[in-house]
Protein backbone atom coordinates (compact mmCIF):
# COMPACT_ATOMS: atom_id res chain seq x y z
CA UNK A 1 0.00 0.00 0.00
CA UNK A 2 2.83 2.39 0.84
CA UNK A 3 4.53 1.72 -2.49
CA UNK A 4 1.33 2.66 -4.38
CA UNK A 5 0.91 5.74 -2.19
CA UNK A 6 4.51 6.81 -2.87
CA UNK A 7 3.94 6.46 -6.59
CA UNK A 8 0.84 8.61 -6.43
CA UNK A 9 2.14 11.24 -4.04
CA UNK A 10 5.73 11.59 -5.37
CA UNK A 11 7.30 11.71 -1.89
CA UNK A 12 7.34 9.54 1.20
CA UNK A 13 5.97 12.00 3.79
CA UNK A 14 2.88 12.62 1.65
CA UNK A 15 2.66 8.89 0.90
CA UNK A 16 2.67 8.12 4.60
CA UNK A 17 -0.09 10.68 5.16
CA UNK A 18 -2.06 9.09 2.32
CA UNK A 19 -1.65 5.63 3.88
CA UNK A 20 -2.81 6.92 7.24
CA UNK A 21 -5.86 8.65 5.76
CA UNK A 22 -6.69 5.48 3.83
CA UNK A 23 -6.51 3.27 6.90
CA UNK A 24 -8.56 5.73 8.94
CA UNK A 25 -11.26 5.92 6.27
CA UNK A 26 -11.27 2.14 5.81
CA UNK A 27 -11.73 1.61 9.54
CA UNK A 28 -14.58 4.13 9.64
CA UNK A 29 -16.18 2.49 6.60
CA UNK A 30 -15.39 -1.13 7.43
CA UNK A 31 -19.05 -2.10 7.31
CA UNK A 32 -19.11 -1.19 3.61
CA UNK A 33 -16.51 -3.80 2.68
CA UNK A 34 -18.20 -6.86 1.24
CA UNK A 35 -17.07 -10.25 2.49
CA UNK A 36 -15.75 -12.34 -0.38
CA UNK A 37 -14.25 -9.37 -2.23
CA UNK A 38 -10.59 -8.42 -2.19
CA UNK A 39 -9.71 -6.27 0.77
CA UNK A 40 -6.57 -4.92 -0.92
CA UNK A 41 -8.52 -3.74 -3.98
CA UNK A 42 -11.04 -2.04 -1.71
CA UNK A 43 -8.22 -0.29 0.19
CA UNK A 44 -6.51 0.82 -3.03
CA UNK A 45 -9.79 2.25 -4.27
CA UNK A 46 -10.15 4.23 -1.04
CA UNK A 47 -6.56 5.47 -1.39
CA UNK A 48 -7.12 6.51 -4.99
CA UNK A 49 -10.26 8.45 -4.07
CA UNK A 50 -8.49 10.23 -1.21
CA UNK A 51 -5.58 11.09 -3.51
CA UNK A 52 -7.96 12.59 -6.07
CA UNK A 53 -9.87 14.52 -3.40
CA UNK A 54 -6.66 15.86 -1.86
CA UNK A 55 -5.36 16.89 -5.28
CA UNK A 56 -8.54 18.81 -6.00
CA UNK A 57 -8.44 20.49 -2.60
CA UNK A 58 -4.81 21.50 -3.11
CA UNK A 59 -5.62 22.95 -6.53
CA UNK A 60 -8.48 24.97 -5.05
CA UNK A 61 -6.26 26.24 -2.22
CA UNK A 62 -3.57 27.28 -4.69
CA UNK A 63 -6.10 29.29 -6.68
CA UNK A 64 -7.52 30.88 -3.55
CA UNK A 65 -4.42 31.65 -1.54
CA UNK A 66 -1.23 33.17 -2.90
CA UNK A 67 2.01 32.71 -0.99
CA UNK A 68 3.39 36.06 0.17
CA UNK A 69 6.89 35.07 -0.96
CA UNK A 70 5.72 33.76 -4.33
CA UNK A 71 7.72 36.29 -6.32
CA UNK A 72 10.94 35.41 -4.50
CA UNK A 73 10.95 31.89 -5.98
CA UNK A 74 10.99 33.01 -9.62
CA UNK A 75 13.96 31.41 -11.38
CA UNK A 76 14.65 29.12 -8.42
CA UNK A 77 13.37 25.60 -8.69
CA UNK A 78 12.72 24.36 -5.20
CA UNK A 79 12.51 20.67 -4.58
CA UNK A 80 15.33 19.67 -6.95
CA UNK A 81 17.28 18.15 -4.07
CA UNK A 82 14.29 15.99 -3.29
CA UNK A 83 13.94 14.83 -6.89
CA UNK A 84 17.69 14.25 -7.24
CA UNK A 85 17.40 11.55 -4.61
CA UNK A 86 14.78 9.67 -6.59
CA UNK A 87 15.75 6.93 -8.98
CA UNK A 88 15.50 7.43 -12.73
CA UNK A 89 12.33 5.35 -12.82
CA UNK A 90 10.71 7.37 -10.05
CA UNK A 91 11.51 10.59 -11.86
CA UNK A 92 10.16 9.20 -15.12
CA UNK A 93 6.99 8.00 -13.37
CA UNK A 94 6.49 11.46 -11.91
CA UNK A 95 6.44 12.93 -15.42
CA UNK A 96 3.54 10.75 -16.55
CA UNK A 97 -0.01 12.07 -16.49
CA UNK A 98 -1.83 10.96 -13.34
CA UNK A 99 -4.05 8.41 -15.08
CA UNK A 100 -1.13 6.76 -16.88
CA UNK A 101 1.01 6.70 -13.73
CA UNK A 102 -1.85 5.14 -11.79
CA UNK A 103 -2.30 2.39 -14.42
CA UNK A 104 1.44 1.65 -14.51
CA UNK A 105 1.64 1.51 -10.72
CA UNK A 106 -1.37 -0.77 -10.33
CA UNK A 107 -0.44 -3.26 -13.06
CA UNK A 108 3.33 -3.15 -13.40
CA UNK A 109 4.32 -2.36 -9.81
CA UNK A 110 1.52 -3.74 -7.66
CA UNK A 111 0.77 -6.70 -9.94
CA UNK A 112 -2.98 -6.29 -10.29
CA UNK A 113 -4.72 -7.83 -13.28
CA UNK A 114 -6.14 -5.42 -15.83
CA UNK A 115 -9.65 -6.13 -14.57
CA UNK A 116 -8.71 -5.52 -10.92
CA UNK A 117 -6.78 -2.37 -11.77
CA UNK A 118 -9.71 -1.08 -13.84
CA UNK A 119 -12.04 -1.63 -10.87
CA UNK A 120 -9.67 0.27 -8.57
CA UNK A 121 -9.28 3.10 -11.10
CA UNK A 122 -13.02 3.17 -11.76
CA UNK A 123 -12.76 2.82 -15.52
CA UNK A 124 -13.43 0.18 -18.20
CA UNK A 125 -10.70 -2.42 -18.82
CA UNK A 126 -10.08 -1.03 -22.32
CA UNK A 127 -9.48 2.44 -20.93
CA UNK A 128 -7.08 1.09 -18.34
CA UNK A 129 -5.28 -0.88 -21.05
CA UNK A 130 -4.79 2.20 -23.24
CA UNK A 131 -3.56 4.24 -20.23
CA UNK A 132 -1.14 1.46 -19.38
CA UNK A 133 0.20 1.16 -22.93
CA UNK A 134 0.66 4.93 -23.25
CA UNK A 135 2.23 5.13 -19.80
CA UNK A 136 4.60 2.23 -20.46
CA UNK A 137 5.64 3.67 -23.82
CA UNK A 138 6.20 7.11 -22.29
CA UNK A 139 8.28 5.57 -19.50
CA UNK A 140 10.43 3.71 -21.98
CA UNK A 141 10.95 6.91 -23.98
CA UNK A 142 11.83 8.88 -20.84
CA UNK A 143 14.29 6.20 -19.78
CA UNK A 144 15.85 6.07 -23.26
CA UNK A 145 14.75 2.53 -24.04
CA UNK A 146 13.28 1.45 -27.35
CA UNK A 147 10.00 -0.36 -27.63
Amino acid sequence: MRRFAAGLAHNLPEADDLCQMTIERALRSRMQWQVGTRLDSWMYRIMRNIWIDEGRATTRRMKTFVDADEGLAVGHSGGQEEHAELSDVDRALAKLPDEQREAVLLVMVEGYSYKEAAEIAGCPVGTLNSRLVRGRDALMALLGETA
